[in-house]
C-alpha cells in the first residue's frame, strides 16, 4: 500500500446553487388581503394579467367581488377568511392601522400558508411621510409574531399603485426586495415577482432587516412628490 492509498479523499463539494434557478409558481393560487385597496388591487391585477390565479379579499365579500369583476382576468373576490383558506400564498396589503388585528383574526386560516407582507408602517405630517417602527421591529416581524404557524416573507413594498393599475403599461420596470428566513420561501416569492413583466425578485436578507426596506417608501414618496414621478428601485450589478 502506498502512502497515497491511505489518505482519504475529501468529498467533492456540491456546486453552488444558481440564485436565479427559481421554482415554477404558475399553478399556485395567490390571495391578496386588502385587495380592494390601491396597492393590493394593483398587485392582483398584474399577477392575474400574467396568468396567475388570484383571489382578492376584503372584510366585506361583496366589496371584494365587485373589485374582482372590475379587474377581470379571472380574479375572484371573497371575504378575508375565505381568501386565506383558498390560497397557497397570501399577500398582506392591508392598511398599517389594521395590520395587527387583521392578521390576529386570521391566524387559523393562515396556518401553514406562505404569507407575504408588503405593508409599510408610515406616518404623515406637514413635512411629509416618515417611517414608523413597530414594537416588533417591522410590519413583517409583527406578522411573524402574530402568525407562529405560518411562513412569513416580506416583499412588494416599493411598487407604484398607479403604474400597477395602468393597463397601457406593459412592463413594470423595477426590482422587488424579498426578505425571509427560509431560502425556499424567498425563492417562491422571487419567482412570483418575476411573473410580472419587467420585474425581478431579489433576495435582500432576513426579516430582521425588513424595517429599513419598509421605511424606504417614505423616501420614495418624497422623490415622487418632488419629481412628479412613480419611482421604483433597480439594484445594480446583480
Amino acid at each position: 500500500m502506498t502512502s497515497n492509498d491511505s489518505v482519504q479523499k475529501a468529498p467533492a463539494k456540491a456546486p453552488a446553487k444558481d440564485p436565479w434557478d427559481l421554482p415554477d409558481v404558475s399553478g399556485l393560487v395567490v390571495g391578496v388581503l386588502g385587495g380592494t385597496g390601491p396597492q393590493g388591487k394593483g398587485l392582483a391585477y398584474r399577477l392575474a394579467r400574467a396568468g396567475q390565479k388570484v383571489i382578492i379579499g376584503s372584510r366585506a365579500a361583496e366589496r371584494a367581488r365587485s373589485a374582482a369583476e372590475e379587474l377581470g382576468h379571472g380574479v375572484e373576490g371573497a371575504d378575508n377568511a375565505e381568501t386565506a383558506r383558498r390560497s397557497d400564498i397570501v399577500i398582506v396589503a392591508v392598511p398599517w392601522e389594521g395590520h395587527g388585528k387583521t392578521l390576529e383574526s386570521l391566524r387559523g386560516e393562515l396556518a401553514g400558508k406562505l404569507v407575504v407582507d408588503c405593508v409599510n408602517p408610515l406616518g404623515f405630517d406637514k413635512k411629509g411621510a416618515y417611517a414608523l417602527k413597530p414594537e416588533e421591529g417591522s410590519a413583517a416581524e409583527q406578522a411573524a409574531a402574530l402568525l407562529p404557524d405560518s411562513r412569513v416573507a416580506a416583499a412588494f413594498h416599493h411598487l407604484s399603485a398607479v403604474l400597477l393599475m395602468d393597463p397601457e403599461i406593459a412592463e413594470i420596470d423595477t426590482d422587488v426586495m424579498v426578505l425571509g428566513e427560509e431560502r425556499a420561501d424567498v425563492e417562491i416569492v422571487q419567482a412570483l415577482a418575476g411573473r410580472i413583466p419587467g420585474m425581478r425578485g431579489i433576495f435582500s436578507g432576513r426579516l430582521r432587516n425588513a424595517h429599513q426596506v419598509e421605511a424606504l417608501v417614505a423616501n420614495l414618496i418624497s422623490v415622487n412628490r418632488r419629481y412628479k414621478a412613480h419611482a421604483g428601485l433597480r439594484l445594480t450589478d446583480v
